[in-house]
């Protein structure tokens, strides 16, 4: 597996690929809230398999000083092979070489497992995203 910043139209494609397989196709989160006008401010990450074949993404924003982790997604067949760990490690050491020491991500409530193995913490109570339940989460790095 291999994770790359996006630095094309192809790389920005598949990433945009995999999220709309597992956000528009399997949760049914619309396509106008999916493909949002934040896409152009956002630095993106494709996840590609042995095959070359994307399997994953997320993209990354700064506000305010903070680095906000948006988009995690992996192709449901890929999940649990470690494939989001290395999405978020990219991230993560992108950000750091940016300067950035504090990120915060909105985790679907069933994924909040996975990010607390990672380190993040719930600073939220429960919200609705898209239709789905939500809580941000934060982790100084």
């Amino acid at each position: 597996m291999e994770v790359k910043i996006v630095n094309n139209e192809q790389e920005l494609a598949d990433a945009f690929k995999v999220r709309k397989t597992v956000f528009i196709y399997e949760q049914n989160v619309p396509e106008e809230e999916e493909i949002d006008r934040f896409e152009s401010d956002s630095v993106h990450f494709v996840l590609y398999d042995d095959n070359r074949k994307a399997a994953g993404a997320g993209r990354f924003r700064v506000l305010d000083g903070i680095g906000k982790v948006e988009r995690i997604c992996v192709l449901k067949e890929k999940r649990k092979t470690g494939a989001g760990v290395a999405v978020m490690n990219k991230i993560e050491e992108y950000a750091k070489s940016r300067g950035i020491s504090t990120l915060k991500l909105n985790a679907q409530t069933h994924a909040i497992p996975f990010y607390s193995k990672l380190g993040y913490e719930t600073v939220s109570e429960e919200f609705m995203d898209a239709g789905i339940p939500h809580r941000t989460m934060k982790k100084s790095i």
